[in-house]
């Protein structure tokens, strides 16, 4: 499953979760300036900097000399970007992870969910997640939903480090990685393109139609579902 749209609201993501991270992405940097992962993400932060000037992308200036501040401007402009930046989830992920434990964040599912992750559970059905946040990202949200824990029902979680969600080869290293054929998996998603990547690659696939969710071309490829009620 996805799980913007699909299993959360996007409503929650880009009202709670988002404003979160940019409140405390200066914040962030600066306490965890010395941890050696946070100077490699930096370091990689700075190298997707350079890519985007030599694509004439119009990233906000990078000075050397005030490191941390360059990192928070850039960072805040990709997430103004709602760029899909494996660094930039990194840094939401970790954010957010000490938000949940602070208690300040508590994630939203809709109410069909709960309900259809303890069913498909007691079925054996193996459950996993594919989404553009990060895999600690992922874990959190379902660790500390407002209906509970709801990770203990989910297998595996897979992120952008196995490949963009538009391109079908993600979906036959995600395959490859759960020891399952293609055609014997289902994904569901509110966004037709990763469906229709998902359905290259042999997946069955469902699209997601929840309140709030942004419009979808019309498609005849893709079965209809309003609620995991319909996944029978």
């Amino acid at each position: 499953m996805d799980v913007e749209g699909t299993t959360t609201p996007i409503s929650f993501v880009y009202d709670v979760l988002f404003p979160y991270a940019w409140a405390h992405m200066g914040m962030f940097l600066q306490t965890h300036m010395s941890d050696p992962e946070a100077q490699t993400q930096i370091h990689l932060l700075r190298e997707e900097h350079e890519t985007d000037q030599e694509n004439e992308m119009g990233p906000p200036a990078w000075d050397e000399k005030q490191e941390l501040d360059s990192a928070e401007r850039y960072a805040l402009w990709l997430m103004g970007e709602d760029r899909k930046s494996t660094v930039l989830k990194w840094l939401q992920g970790r954010i957010w992870t000490e938000g949940y434990r602070r208690g300040e964040l508590r994630s939203v599912v809709f109410p069909d969910v709960q309900p259809a992750l303890e069913r498909w559970h007691r079925a054996q059905r193996r459950i996993a997640i594919f989404s553009s946040g990060s895999i600690l990202a992922q874990k959190d949200l379902f660790a500390h939903t407002v209906s509970g824990d709801l990770s203990q029902y989910i297998e595996e979680y897979f992120d952008t480090t196995v490949g963009a969600k538009q391109l079908s080869a993600s979906y036959t290293r995600i395959a490859t990685r759960l020891g399952e054929a293609p055609e014997d998996i289902l994904f569901v998603s509110d966004v037709v393109t990763e469906l229709d990547a998902a359905l290259g690659a042999g997946y069955e696939t469902r699209v997601c139609l929840r309140p709030g969710n942004r419009p979808q071309p019309h498609t005849d490829s893709h079965a209809v579902i309003r609620s995991f009620d319909d996944l029978t």
